[in-house]
């Protein structure tokens, strides 16, 4: 496709000029050479003859943008940077120094230090605030978090100082370090549910996404795993080729995962091989409104060959494939060539008009207007796009997503706008990291190890006063009927935040998974032999707990 866009500029160019030369007519019956020609003689006129001084490079990007706005919408032009940071969220590494962090109180608290990463090496440690990068003064200066990245990234081998805040210390500290490439993890959690049931949840398919499910999976099974839930929530996607290998994982060789075909693209199947690990063993796959593109090719596959069950809302709906094209500086097209197709044969793409990304949007605002996260009776399917499966032949649909086998309602039992101001404020996560910051030796020293943690540490009436005094400071006033119906999910999430920067990502969602009734759900669905083969036969449909 790239040699297609030099070949396109320079057919532009050579026709334009040779016919200026020449002055010869283009070939009246040669729409693609009218278009053409058009197109280069505007962008000619306007650069050579506008009132104002134009850069041609702006001209140019705002004319592709323009194109492929009228295309679908997910067809788009990312600038040289906005290329390069989202490649970066998909491969396997980037350089740097291997921390998360966040940003409180105009503060940079290290969250965690990654295992192995060059900070570990120099001593850096989660609660540490980063006062100074190099000669620039990151404290107190109201600086966002890509300015802090930029910062402290930077070429493999190259040198940063770092000046840290330590609660054990008087003076601040002095770090070197050299900068080396830190994995990204696309796996946020993996544990076992229960004796016999294993967690994993997928943030996003990136390039090491396989490898780090196997790995998973095979840890798991070490421990006694004989099924999984497998989690998608919030997932938008990543590699489409990584969640065909994905969902090889659960199937026997000689099964279509997915297909994709489009106007000058003949349709392209996916087939199962027999590499899959995980063939046999029930399987539930969480996923919301959030959950697309790759996530639902997983479970449009999971669900037409009944091999899992699919618990939560209705997914995303992007049901379109997108090629990267790049362009020569660096910058890059992303133009959707064909539309996938679920091996029931369903397109599962939310309906668009001529690429208006706002009714695009649209679509998606009404569901939540038609209430439809609250009531899958608020879901209605035209009959035109109803589907079966392949072995059950259960009736599934087509158009805006996939609809779960196992509908649970969103949960508003314990939001409050107390709660949701707290969240907005960033205040739960500074009453974390003020928490720990105050008593991370004595933590340390009761709690070696996460099972104690769990099992032992409650959110006490002051930590919940001192957030409550917390909010109060931002002028957030106390509300307490609304307090009172959030105090279970605000000490609940406290906790998680907690365990998080005490151990790892994981323990977060081990702790925030039991507010979780999408999680509550499957666990109990994987639970029960009768309900879960009833719903892989049909006889049981969007059933709400």
């Amino acid at each position: 496709m790239k040699r297609f866009i030099y070949s396109f500029i320079l057919f532009i160019t050579s026709l334009s000029l040779t016919n200026a030369q020449r002055r010869q007519p283009i070939d009246p019956n040669d729409e693609n050479a009218i278009n053409f020609n058009k197109l280069f003689m505007a962008f000619s006129y306007i650069n050579n003859l506008y009132v104002d001084e134009m850069k041609g490079a702006k001209i140019v990007e705002d004319a592709i943008k323009g194109i492929l706005e009228n295309l679908d919408p997910h067809s788009i032009y990312t600038n040289s940077e906005e290329t390069r940071k989202m490649n970066e969220q998909l491969e396997a590494n980037f350089d740097g120094i291997g921390i998360q962090f966040n940003m409180l109180n105009d503060t940079l608290y290290i969250i965690q230090v990654i295992s192995g990463g060059p900070s570990e090496k120099v001593g850096l440690l989660a609660g540490d605030k980063i006062i100074r990068v190099d000669s620039s003064l990151i404290a107190g200066v109201n600086m966002v978090s890509s300015d802090i990245m930029k910062l402290i990234r930077g070429k493999k081998g190259t040198e940063v100082g770092i000046q840290v805040k330590r609660l054990s210390s008087e003076n601040l500290l002095d770090f070197r370090i050299i900068r080396d490439r830190i994995p990204v993890y696309s796996i946020d959690a993996a544990y076992m549910a229960d004796p016999q049931t294993g967690y994993i949840r997928l943030s996003r398919f990136s390039a090491t996404s396989l490898e780090e499910f196997q790995q998973s999976l095979s840890e798991l099974r070490q421990q006694g795993m004989q099924n999984l839930i497998l989690d998608l929530q919030e997932n938008g996607g990543g590699y489409l080729h990584i969640a065909y290998a994905l969902a090889d994982q659960f199937f026997d060789a000689g099964k279509l995962i997915v297909y994709s075909q489009g106007n000058r693209f003949p349709r392209s199947d996916a087939i199962s091989t027999e590499r899959g690990i995980f063939k046999e063993g029930k399987l539930v796959i969480l996923v919301n409104e959030s959950s697309a593109s790759a996530s639902e090719i997983v479970a449009g596959a999971i669900q037409d060959w009944d091999r899992g069950v699919i618990v939560g809302r209705r997914s995303f709906g992007k049901g379109l494939v997108q090629r990267s094209i790049d362009l020569p500086d660096s910058s890059m097209i992303r133009l959707t060539i064909a539309r996938y197709y679920t091996p029931s044969g369903r397109n599962i793409q939310s309906p668009y008009e001529n690429g208006n990304a706002k009714s695009y949007r649209d679509d998606f605002l009404i569901r939540f207007d038609n209430e439809e996260h609250l009531n899958a009776d608020n879901i209605h399917f035209t009959d035109s796009l109803k589907f079966s499966t392949l072995a059950s032949n259960r009736t599934v649909y087509g158009g805006g997503g996939i609809m779960p086998d196992v509908f649970v309602p969103y949960d508003s039992m314990y939001v409050s706008n107390y709660h949701t101001r707290l969240i907005r404020y960033g205040l739960m996560s500074r009453m974390s990291m003020t928490y720990l910051d105050n008593n991370r030796k004595e933590l340390n020293k009761q709690y070696p190890n996460f099972k104690l943690f769990k099992e032992n540490f409650l959110i006490n009436e002051a930590i919940l006063q001192e957030l409550i005094a917390m909010a109060e400071e931002e002028k957030i006033a106390f509300e307490e009927e609304e307090f009172n119906k959030s105090k279970e999910l605000i000490s609940t999430q406290l906790k998680a935040l907690i365990a998080r920067d005490m151990f790892e990502v994981s323990e977060y969602f081990e702790i925030i998974n039991e507010k979780n009734h999408s999680y509550l759900k499957a666990l109990q669905v994987i639970s029960d032999d009768e309900q879960y083969a009833k719903i892989l036969s049909g006889e049981l449909t969007f059933q709400q707990p």
